[in-house]
């Protein structure tokens, strides 16, 4: 999932002017992530 945001989807987030929202969501995501593990496992 990481290689598809990063390689496919914030090319196009940077063509439609949308590049900062776009890995605001991408770090914010993976921020979610690292806390749902610390917190379940």
């Amino acid at each position: 999932m990481v290689f598809i945001s990063l390689d496919e989807l914030l090319p196009t987030a940077e063509k439609y002017g949308e590049h900062h929202m776009a890995m605001y969501g991408v770090v914010a995501g993976m921020a979610v992530m690292a806390s749902s593990l610390l917190m379940f496992a």
